[in-house]
C-alpha cells in the first residue's frame, strides 16, 4: 500500500504517528483483510493516490456508513475522477465526533518539516478550510525541535489564539481539553519527528487537528514528502583558522600594487602599523624579490614549503580563485585565506566562479585532503585590537583605529556596516571586528564557534543578510552554546522584504529566506534579534559597557519633563519602571530636600530634577536608586541648562568618575542620554571615556535595554 517514492500517503503517516502515541482514527485500506468497523458505523473514505494532496477538492472523499462492498464500488468511481494520480487504495476511516465553538475557529494545522537551514521544526496554527485567512490574524507558532521542549512549546501554545480557544481562556468559552493532555500531544509530535527522520520523510502535514470526544487532538488527514539525503558530510575547517586570523604570528599578501591608492596599497599599510614585526610580513608579487622593503614570493606555490599563518588575496576575481586551487593542489600554504575580491558567488559572477570555489573545497575536504580555511569573497577585511593588526582597505584618513582590546566580537556579513560601526563606536572594547563577505566556506557559525572558544568574548555582535546553505540551525547551535556559557549574541538580520532579498543577493549573493522561521529559531537559541537598526546600536552600546545582567527594573532621572514622559510611555513588561517602597519615596524626598529642590521636584519616578539639579544632585539621587530594586538607572541629561558645566574637563570629568564608580561599586547598570546637538559633543566623549554607555536620546537608551530584556 506504499506510495510511489517522494510522497507519503495518509495511511502511512497514520501508521508513523500512531507509533510515536499519537491519537490517530481507526483506520484500514479496503481489500487489505477485515477493517475494524461494524456495519451501519459511519465512517469516512478517502481515495488515496500518488500526489493527491488535496483529496476533496477532487471527489476523492466520501461521507457514509461502513458497507464493504458499496464502498469499494465508491473507491472505483473515485479512482477514475483521478486518472492523472497512480492509485493506491481506498481508505476507511472512522468518522471522528469533535469539539466545536460557534463562531470561534477550533481545528488546527500542524506541518512537522525537516527544513534544509533549520532543521526540524514543528508548525502549528488555527486549520481547517479557512486557515490561510486566520493565519493573517493568528499567526502560526514555529518550534525548532533542535531548540524547543514540547513544556516551552505548549507554554506558547497556551498564549496562542487556538490555546486560548481549546483551554477555555477566551472571553465566554468552556474548555474543550485540558494541558496534560496538551503536552501528550506535543511530546508524541517530538517523539514522532525520530520517526520520520527514519523513513526519510521531509515534510507531514496534518490538517485538521481536532479535539475529539475525549479532548484528545487527533489528525483527520495527513499527507507529506519523502527524500532520500545521500549527500556525504563535509568535514569542518581546521579549528587553528582562528588564531591564524585573528593574532597571526606571519603573514602574506598578494595584489600589492606599485600605484598608492589602490585597495591592496591601503591594506599593506594599515597592516605596517600592527604589532606584527616587518619580519613577519612577505609579499607576493611575481618577477620582484623585494618590493616597498620587503621579500616577495613569486606565488602561492612558494608557500607549500614556506607557509603563512594568513594570507589575503587582493586580487581580480579569477586570480583568486586560481590561488586558492594551487593552494588545495600542493596540500599546504596559509592556514586561513583571506579573499578581498568580489565577484565569486554574487551578483557579478557570470562565469561560475563561485561554483567553481566551493566544489574545489568541498572535493578535498570529502577526500580528507588539506584543506585552507576561507574568509569571503567579498570581504573588506577585519580589525584585531590585540595586535592592533587592520587588514580594511579604508585609509587610516577615513577611519582611525586605536587598539582598544575588550569583549565584543563583531562579525558582519556587509564591510560597510562594519566600518561604519567601527567609526561611530569608537568607545567599544574590542576582541575583533571582521567582515566574513559572502560565507563561501567560513560561515556566520564558524565565527560564532571560534568566538565561544575565546574566553575574552563576553558579547557577539552580528550583521547577516543570509545565511549560507544549512547555517541557520548551525548558527541556532553556535548562539545556544554562547548563551549557556553566559556570552550574549545581538544580531540584525537584513534582506526582510522582497525588496530586501533581492538587494542582499545582487550584494552578498546570499538570500535571506523567510524572516518568520528565521527569527523563531534564533530568538530560541538566545539570539537578541533587533528589528531596527537603532535597537541594535543601542543594545550594543550597553553590553559593550555590561556584558553581564539582564535589566528588568528601570529607574530614570532627567532634568526634562519630556524624557520622563517618554520614559514612562516606553517602560512596561519585561523592561519596567522601578516601583519604589513608602520608605525610599521617604528617603528621595529628603535628597530633594537636602540639594535645595523641594517644591520644584516631586519625589516619584520616573524623577525630573528640572533645570536647576546640579551634578551634586544628580549623583545624590543616583546613589540613592542604585539602592532600590532597580537593575539599571538611566540618566537623562538636557545639557542646555546652565546649572551643568558641558564645557570644563576639570568640572565634567569627575561627575563621568563618579557616576562610573557609583556603577562598579553598586554593581548596576548606569547609562547616560544626552539630548543636544553636537555642540555637546566633546562632553558626551567626556562621558564615554569613564566607561559609561551614552545616548543621544533617552528613547534610544530604552530602546536598547527593552532589546537586551528581552531575552528568552
Amino acid at each position: 500500500m506504499n506510495g510511489a517514492p517522494g510522497f507519503l500517503h495518509e495511511g502511512r503517516a497514520y501508521g508513523l504517528l500512531a507509533a510515536a502515541g499519537l491519537r490517530v482514527p481507526r483506520h484500514g485500506f479496503l481489500d487489505s483483510g477485515p477493517l475494524p468497523f461494524a456495519p451501519g458505523e459511519p465512517i469516512v473514505l478517502k481515495g488515496i493516490a500518488d500526489q493527491l494532496w488535496h483529496k476533496s477538492d477532487q471527489g476523492a472523499v466520501h461521507f457514509g456508513t461502513f458497507d464493504a462492498e458499496a464502498l469499494k464500488a465508491e473507491a472505483a468511481a473515485m479512482r477514475q475522477r483521478v486518472p492523472e494520480h497512480p492509485w493506491i487504495g481506498g481508505l476507511v476511516c472512522e468518522k471522528v465526533a469533535f469539539k466545536r465553538l460557534a463562531g470561534l475557529p477550533t481545528e488546527a494545522f500542524v506541518s512537522l518539516k525537516r527544513d534544509p537551514d533549520a532543521g526540524w521544526l514543528v508548525v502549528c496554527g488555527i486549520g481547517g478550510l479557512q486557515a490561510d485567512a486566520w493565519a493573517a490574524l493568528a499567526p502560526p507558532l514555529i518550534w525548532p525541535i533542535a531548540l524547543t521542549t514540547p513544556d516551552g512549546a505548549l507554554a506558547d501554545l497556551r498564549a496562542h489564539w487556538l490555546g486560548r480557544t481549546w483551554l477555555g481562556h477566551q472571553r465566554g468559552t468552556e474548555a474543550l481539553t485540558d494541558e496534560p493532555k496538551l503536552l501528550a500531544f506535543l511530546q508524541g509530535l517530538w517523539r514522532a519527528v525520530a520517526g520520520l527522520e527514519r523513513e526519510g520523510v521531509t515534510l507531514l502535514e496534518l490538517n485538521p487537528v481536532v479535539l475529539d470526544s475525549g479532548g484528545l487532538p487527533t489528525a483527520l488527514d495527513g499527507v507529506g514528502t519523502l527524500e532520500a539525503d545521500s549527500s556525504a558530510p563535509i568535514a569542518s575547517p581546521d579549528p587553528a583558522w582562528y588564531q591564524a586570523l585573528l593574532n597571526p604570528r606571519n603573514l602574506v599578501l598578494a595584489g600589492i600594487s606599485s600605484r598608492e591608492g589602490t585597495v591592496g596599497r591601503i591594506i599593506l599599510e594599515n597592516v605596517r602599523k600592527s604589532k606584527l614585526p616587518e619580519s613577519a610580513l612577505r609579499l607576493i608579487k611575481p618577477g620582484a624579490s623585494e618590493f616597498l622593503g620587503l621579500p616577495c614570493l613569486a606565488s602561492v606555490a612558494e608557500l607549500a614549503a614556506a607557509p603563512t599563518d594568513q594570507l589575503i588575496l587582493s586580487l581580480p576575481a579569477l586570480q583568486t580563485l586560481e590561488a586558492v586551487e594551487q593552494l588545495c593542489r600542493q596540500g599546504g600554504g596559509a592556514t586561513v585565506v583571506y579573499l578581498v575580491a568580489g565577484g565569486l558567488g554574487d551578483g557579478a559572477d557570470t562565469e561560475g566562479l563561485g561554483l567553481r570555489l566551493v566544489a574545489c573545497l568541498a572535493e578535498h575536504r570529502r577526500a580528507g585532503k588539506w584543506t585552507p580555511a576561507i574568509v569571503g569573497p567579498n570581504g573588506l577585511g577585519l580589525f584585531s585590537p590585540d595586535q592592533a593588526l587592520n587588514t580594511l582597505f579604508i585609509p587610516e584618513v577615513k577611519l582611525p583605529l586605536a587598539a582598544k582590546p575588550g569583549h565584543v566580537a563583531l562579525v558582519s556579513q556587509s564591510g560597510a556596516f562594519l566600518i561604519t560601526r567601527l567609526s561611530r563606536r569608537t568607545e567599544l572594547g574590542l576582541r575583533a571586528a571582521v567582515a566574513i563577505g559572502n560565507q563561501m566556506d567560513l560561515r556566520c557559525s564558524d565565527f560564532l564557534n571560534g568566538f565561544a572558544s575565546d574566553p575574552a568574548v563576553k558579547v557577539v555582535g552580528a550583521y547577516l543578510e543570509g545565511f549560507a546553505p544549512g547555517d541557520l540551525q548551525a548558527t541556532a547551535k553556535a548562539a545556544q552554546a554562547l548563551r549557556a556559557s553566559g556570552r550574549r549574541v545581538l544580531l540584525y538580520k537584513g534582506g526582510r522584504s522582497q525588496e530586501g532579498m533581492a538587494a542582499a543577493s545582487s550584494h552578498t549573493g546570499a538570500l535571506a529566506g523567510d524572516h518568520a522561521l528565521q527569527a523563531s529559531v534564533l530568538r530560541r537559541s538566545g539570539v537578541l534579534l533587533a528589528e531596527r537598526m537603532e535597537a541594535f546600536d543601542a543594545a550594543l552600546t550597553w553590553l559593550g559597557a555590561f556584558p553581564l545582567g539582564r535589566p528588568a527594573s528601570v529607574a530614570v532621572l532627567t532634568n526634562a519633563g519630556f524624557e520622563s514622559v517618554v520614559s514612562a510611555d516606553l517602560l512596561g513588561g519585561s523592561c519596567h519602571g522601578t516601583q519604589l517602597t513608602q520608605a525610599e519615596t521617604a528617603a528621595l524626598a529628603a535628597t530633594i530636600e537636602a540639594q535645595g529642590l523641594t517644591g520644584l521636584v516631586s519625589p516619584r519616578l520616573p524623577l525630573d530634577l528640572t533645570p536647576m539639579a546640579d551634578e551634586a544632585a544628580y549623583l545624590a539621587s543616583v546613589r540613592l536608586l542604585l539602592d532600590t530594586e532597580a537593575d539599571v538607572v538611566v540618566v537623562g541629561l538636557v545639557p542646555l541648562t546652565k546649572r551643568l558645566d558641558t564645557t570644563d574637563p576639570a568640572v565634567y570629568g569627575p561627575f563621568a568618575a563618579a557616576l562610573a564608580a557609583l556603577a562598579e561599586t553598586s554593581g548596576k547598570w548606569v547609562g547616560v542620554a544626552v539630548e543636544g546637538g553636537p555642540l555637546f559633543d566633546a562632553y558626551r566623549q567626556g562621558l564615554r571615556r569613564a566607561g559609561l554607555p551614552v545616548f543621544l536620546t533617552m528613547e534610544e537608551a530604552l530602546e536598547g535595554l527593552r532589546l537586551i530584556s528581552s531575552e528568552m
